[in-house]
């Protein structure tokens, strides 16, 4: 199967950082990287990554946000295939295993998402978690080409929904993006967190990345 790197952005995540890195090291098919970016953080997520091991490459910036700090782990990326993983959420054992299967399977797609299940800090998963289509960091796998091809990708108002305008500029591109009717990451709900915010957010982040496909398309075809 295809060598994969791993982003995780990271922003204050020391209770979350080390089950999300266990989760990725868990997999069937393991990484040949794994790529932390903290994100400014004010707490001990750098440290407790540092002192991970060496198969972590640990990136510190200032605080930029999460569309930045994607953007630098996509620079730092050496291998042909991405796949994301949000900070405090986790990975399924066999996530990379089927979707790298599905790139086998379907040469012509360029990106693979799935459905997460979502499950409350501080409790065991036991499977009775909201489960949905995740077009997400989480679960999407990417071909390295296409992900830098499509440029940088923009912190919305809000922050919420970054990858929503950059996706969209993909699809725009003619790149088949699939998702797999199958739960194969889980997504975790506490307070704070981006999926907390997502309800109240989201709406501002797909506005974002609304208006920025309008003034592509006139611009195209102005040109």
């Amino acid at each position: 199967m295809s060598a994969y790197s791993v982003i995780i952005p990271a922003y204050n995540s020391e209770a979350f950082i080390a089950d999300a890195i266990a989760s990725v090291r868990a997999q069937t098919v393991g990484p040949s990287e794994i790529i932390v970016v903290d994100d400014g953080s004010t707490d001990r997520t750098a440290d407790i990554v540092a002192h991970m091991g060496a198969d972590i490459r640990l990136i510190r910036q200032a605080n930029k946000g999460s569309g930045e700090a994607t953007n630098s782990a996509l620079r730092a990326v050496t291998t042909g295939m991405i796949a994301g993983l949000d900070s405090d959420d986790v990975w399924l054992p066999h996530k990379m295993e089927t979707q790298l299967r599905e790139f086998q399977s379907n040469p012509d797609i360029s990106g693979c998402f799935a459905r997460t299940r979502q499950f409350r800090d501080g409790r065991p998963d036991d499977g009775s978690g909201w489960t949905a289509d995740a077009w997400t960091r989480t679960t999407m796998v990417i071909r390295t080409d296409v992900a830098l091809a499509a440029g940088p990708v923009c912190d919305p108002p809000g922050g919420v929904g970054e990858l929503v305008d950059w996706l969209a500029r993909i699809r725009e591109a003619g790149s088949l993006l699939h998702l797999i009717p199958e739960v194969l990451a889980l997504r975790r709900l506490r307070p704070g967190s981006l999926t907390h915010k997502r309800s109240e957010a989201a709406g501002r982040g797909y506005l974002f990345a609304a208006r920025r496909s309008v003034l592509r398309r006139r611009a195209s075809s102005s040109a």
